[in-house]
């Protein structure tokens, strides 16, 4: 039994590291802006990897989420959820252990998620 978790656990890190590396490429092809990976192993249970870009408008943030969604739907990889169009302020692209968000540049520095999930960012305490 254990054996098949171990399996189960490499295929699915295999799969995520491949979701996250079409992101990736689609984002460079794309032209998005300051992409951004951040680590979430052993920091979050909702996702392993967290990729951040920016696109220069409505339209492009909106062209970029719609390749990163094609690039992943062609490469078989799946469920994809997506939140955010069509008003293209920020689109989140949720593929289970990976989390690709698109911003517009002011949104973007709005919300600041490169300084919440900071690795330098001290951990909370919870009081009690």
């Amino acid at each position: 039994m254990l054996r098949r978790q171990d399996a189960q656990s490499a295929q699915a890190d295999d799969a995520a590291t491949r979701a996250a590396d079409i992101a990736r490429l689609q984002l460079e092809d794309m032209k998005a802006e300051e992409i951004v990976e951040i680590d979430l192993i052993g920091r979050s249970s909702i996702a392993d990897t967290m990729l951040i870009a920016s696109g220069r408008s409505d339209r492009h943030v909106g062209a970029i989420a719609d390749k990163v969604v094609s690039a992943l739907k062609d490469a078989g990889i799946g469920p994809i959820r997506v939140e955010g169009l069509p008003a293209c302020d920020w689109v989140l692209i949720d593929v289970g252990d990976i989390i690709v968000h698109v911003f517009k540049p002011e949104v973007r520095g709005f919300y600041n998620l490169e300084k919440i999930w900071s690795p330098d960012r001290p951990k909370e305490k919870l009081d009690g």
